[in-house]
């Protein structure tokens, strides 16, 4: 993967894992050899070093898949939880910063952000992405700017993007968008897919679709943006009843709920993942995994907004994959996600173990990446992206457990803070808890944030 900033891939390198997961334990000494950005062979019982070999000391995991992401909701961290409100308060303070975004300064900000997932253990990411146009509607000259400073910010990050451009066309079931929403309508399904037909994916970028909401995009235009992403075998996403006020708008104006809407005009099936899924009714839960449609949980912006807690284990019983997000980014810790995912069905069932630390990791690897359409990425196996991470198991959180509990340390007293290494492609992006394209991510996100504040 050759990105801006950054050397070409390897043809050729090894690198010695102490421990690694491989998606059901925790095997000690295992190398890999890397060619042209890929693991060409894995071999276990590796007991010491190869000569020349990349020593990752810990725990080594596929790399983590952000699913869902909006890079400029980071703006927000800390300013959002003064006082009280409920999401739609919280929603007009994201509008405006929304509305101080430009090309430039949202590259800045999604560079800086995107790095920060990578300090994390993060390799790829969702990018929910819908602010489109300049304030007040206008196209920019090249109309799909915004769009492309996210890919490139992807790229300057050293992560891969899968840009899920958002159709954002009504205020609310039909309602023509209010002022602070005119950026991020095309006026219509048809002219959505007009511009984001201009898109091209790269080596390290992946177009995708996505319908902002059912109060975002008329029931009669929901096919075009399905049959767009049909088209080009393209991830399609959608938040799906975050709040309970958009289900009863939906049967008010419908007379059903916003899945069965989603089902109505074909944006369900495999390829489609609905993004909070959190008040749903039976007769959802069976619609969605019945067509194999996936769920992302975002458990720390769902508890943050208040939103509630989602029927995760029915669903995924049901038939619908899980994933994983940082959303509005109040944090950026997959390996936190993964954790309350679990905790939050235990303090709503007041039993334990609804997942086990092996199928939470799943849910932050390879069916995160798969949401994004990164097939070949999130397993340590020959064949796949080499693009993996590495947990500390000697701080202060992770020290003591046996390493063959790796997994269980990694999900259950891990966080961010623990990642050593991350690897994209077979080259190092974060070596020793440093990134290695951008210096001081700390300042690089102050300079972003006030930029974008004003």
């Amino acid at each position: 993967m050759q990105l801006r900033g950054h050397v070409p891939t390897a043809l050729r390198n090894t690198y010695w894992l102490e421990h690694a997961w491989l998606g059901t334990h925790v095997e000690p000494g295992v190398a890999l050899d890397v060619t042209d950005g890929r693991i060409a062979a894995l071999r276990t019982g590796v007991d010491a070093p190869p000569p020349g070999a990349e020593v990752l000391r810990g725990l080594t995991l596929p790399g983590l898949a952000n699913a869902h992401s909006h890079a400029f909701h980071r703006a927000l961290r800390g300013t959002v939880q003064v006082g009280s409100g409920t999401f739609w308060t919280w929603r007009e303070l994201m509008y405006q910063a929304a509305q101080n975004l430009t090309p430039e300064n949202y590259f800045a900000l999604a560079r800086a952000v995107y790095a920060e997932m990578a300090l994390a253990g993060i390799t790829a990411v969702g990018e929910f992405h819908y602010v489109h146009h300049a304030p007040g509607g206008a196209p920019y000259a090249d109309p799909n700017a915004m769009g492309e400073a996210l890919i490139e910010a992807a790229a300057a990050a050293g992560i891969r993007i899968t840009l899920l451009d958002t159709a954002y066309l009504s205020s609310g079931f039909g309602e023509a968008p209010q002022p602070h929403q005119l950026r991020f309508s095309d006026g219509t399904a048809d002219a959505w897919a007009e511009r984001v037909g201009a898109l091209k994916p790269r080596e390290h970028a992946l177009i995708g679709a996505a319908v902002h909401s059912v109060r975002a995009v008329p029931a009669d235009q929901l096919a075009t943006v399905a049959a767009w992403a049909a088209e080009r075998r393209a991830p399609l996403h959608v938040h799906l009843s975050e709040q309970t006020a958009e289900n009863d708008a939906c049967q008010a104006a419908h007379g059903r709920t916003p899945t069965q809407l989603l089902a109505d005009h074909g944006v369900l099936g495999p390829r489609t993942t609905g993004v909070h899924n959190t008040h749903l009714t039976d007769a959802d839960i069976a619609l969605l995994g019945g067509t194999s449609t996936g769920t992302c949980m975002c458990p720390t912006t769902e508890r943050d907004l208040a939103d509630g807690i989602g029927p995760a284990t029915r669903l995924q019983r049901a038939g619908s994959p899980l994933s994983l997000g940082s959303d509005s980014h109040a944090v950026i810790d997959l390996l936190e996600e993964a954790r309350a995912m679990e905790l939050n069905e235990r303090l709503r069932s007041r039993t334990r173990g609804h997942w086990t630390a092996n199928a939470l990791l799943t849910a932050a690897t390879e069916d995160g990446h798969a949401a994004l359409g990164w097939g070949d990425a999130g397993r340590l196996e020959a064949g796949a992206l080499a693009d993996f991470t590495t947990v500390a198991l000697d701080s202060v959180r992770t020290a003591g457990p046996v390493p063959r509990l790796g997994a269980e340390t990694a999900v259950f007293a891990a966080s961010a803070a623990d990642v050593r290494h991350t690897v994209v492609g077979g080259r190092h992006v974060v070596r020793d808890g440093a990134h290695t394209l951008v210096g001081d991510v700390p300042s690089a996100l102050s300079e972003a944030i006030a930029a974008v504040r004003g």
